[in-house]
């Protein structure tokens, strides 16, 4: 079974936990208009710890108000690129001197294991300092016609950038979206998930400690249905940007069409990897494993589907199956610990769900279940199914979770037509000592990113973005600040100019 030998006892609450969190409009902490509430729950013991504020039309309103007012009045669109991006070093240094007490609310909010937040807690401060670095470095385009003219683009903020982000890691992905968002000079109305709005809690502390004017940051808590698609719907927000479901995408598609909003939706994945008969096995299993199990599974490019030439098939499942058995299951805090607890039991229930079916639909080879020793709480073993066939649920469906369904492939063509055999295509993973192959491969298959000998490393100056049904355009690097402004082209004529004369006398 899983080994849970290092798993302490009993769970670990942060101290000085708030009871409560409020929306942050214009510069302070409110309340909802009506009053209103809803339970945020630790994943280890299911428990209600506090009460978020319950956003609602009324609330995203004042906070697009707030937002607005400072777009057209406030400095920060106005700023030089240098000045905003001191704001945003200062951003970065907060956050890493902070990165303990953050990784610690992270982690108990999102049930992520301690280690594990603690190094997207880093990464949060990083895409500050990214961002920080790439506005003062940015280079617009200018295309010349010597002695006749001179045509460069010109950047502009846009203004109220709508920002919805998951409850998957979710204070490095608000910073994904705000730095961008922010360094090009727009203003945001946040909108945190709500099974995890703790961590979001702490960014109106940073920004004014940071400096950032009042009214440029506003953050409202809520539910999908009610602040999400207010915030979606609102007129004077032009864009929005999103992470989470793809189902969830559709509906954010639907009502901005409307409004004509730009935006930017990574959406949900079921990322094959492929392991060709000639790769470094022990490399691959490394991979893959943590591919899967890191972040509790709840990422979405996770390599869920693992496609193996049929070669090293079963000596593949067999280590596979070990050494995911192998993994350690514990309380989010405790160091040793590499799978936590699932976010919140409605997700737990899901995930739990696809385990059940699975077991009709495949063989099952490691974990199955709860692990032994934590008898509550939102605890699911790391499960493998082996001999999954394509028309099955856990091979189409996104689960989300530590689950993985592993599939043999004799051909490299067999091998592409299971890989690109979903509605998914966010990530592919490609394990090949053969150059060509690889290339040739990761050319070929419906993904927007692969990553080629290598489990999921990324350069934040690539594009981040799926196809299918796994996106809508690119983020990262200069495709975000592509997203967070308007290109205007400024043509200038140097010479004489070259008019036709239409009623000339």
């Amino acid at each position: 079974m899983t080994d849970t030998a290092t798993a302490p006892t009993t769970g670990h609450v942060p101290h000085d936990l708030p009871t409560r969190i409020q929306h942050y409009i214009d510069g302070e902490f409110v309340d909802s208009e009506d009053g209103e509430t809803f339970d945020v729950l630790d994943p280890v013991s299911n428990r209600t710890y506090l009460k978020a504020a319950a956003g609602k039309k009324a609330d995203i309103d004042k906070a697009v108000a707030a937002a607005r007012r400072a777009f057209i009045d406030g400095p920060w669109p106005r700023m030089l690129p240098r000045e905003r991006s001191r704001i945003l070093h200062r951003i970065a240094d907060i956050v890493e001197s902070r990165d303990a007490r953050l990784a610690e609310l992270e982690s108990f909010d999102s049930g992520l294991p301690i280690t594990q937040a603690l190094g997207q807690a880093r990464r949060a401060a990083e895409n500050f300092r990214f961002f920080a670095d790439l506005i003062v470095a940015q280079a617009d385009d200018t295309y010349k016609v010597p002695g006749r003219q001179i045509n460069y683009v010109n950047r502009k903020p846009i203004g109220v950038a709508g920002l919805i982000t998951p409850w998957n890691t979710p204070f490095m992905l608000e910073s994904w979206k705000l730095g961008p968002a922010l360094a090009t000079g727009n203003t945001v109305v946040l909108k945190p998930a709500e099974f995890t709005p703790l961590s979001a809690s702490l960014w109106a502390g940073i920004f004014e400690e940071a400096g950032l004017p009042r009214g440029v940051f506003n953050l409202v808590n809520g539910l999908g249905e009610d602040a999400g698609d207010a915030l979606v719907k609102h007129p004077d927000v032009p864009l929005i940007s999103f992470t989470g479901e793809s189902s969830t995408g559709q509906l954010i598609f639907a009502n901005a069409a409307p409004f004509l909003k730009g935006l930017s939706m990574e959406l949900g994945g079921k990322s094959p990897a492929i392991v060709f008969a000639d790769a470094d096995l022990d490399a691959a299993i490394d991979a893959t494993i943590f591919g899967v199990f890191s972040l509790n599974g709840e990422r979405c490019t996770a390599g869920s589907r693992i496609l193996v030439q049929r070669d090293v098939y079963d000596e593949f499942v067999e280590r596979y199956a070990a050494q995911a058995e192998r993994v350690v299951v514990g309380y989010p805090h405790d160091p040793a610990t590499e799978v936590g607890a699932l976010v919140h039991p409605e997700h737990y229930d899901k995930v739990m769900s696809y385990v059940e079916i699975g077991k009709t639909e495949a063989r099952l080879v490691a974990g199955g279940g709860r692990p032994d020793g934590f008898d509550t709480g939102n605890f699911v073993s790391p499960t493998v199914f082996a001999d999954v066939a394509p028309d099955a649920r856990i091979f189409q469906e996104e689960i989300f979770g530590p689950v993985v369904a592993i599939t043999p492939f004799d051909t490299d063509d067999d091998a592409l037509a299971l890989a690109n055999n979903t509605k998914y295509g966010l990530a592919a993973y490609v394990w090949t000592n053969d150059l060509k192959r690889a290339h040739n491969f990761a050319q070929s298959v419906e993904a927007g990113m692969v990553w080629l000998n290598s489990n999921n490393v990324r350069d934040l100056r690539t594009p981040f973005g799926g196809v299918k049904a796994s996106g809508l355009g690119h983020e990262g690097g200069y495709r975000s600040i592509d997203f967070y402004t308007d290109q205007q082209a400024v043509h200038i004529t140097l010479g004489e100019v070259h008019n036709p004369t239409f009623g000339k006398a």
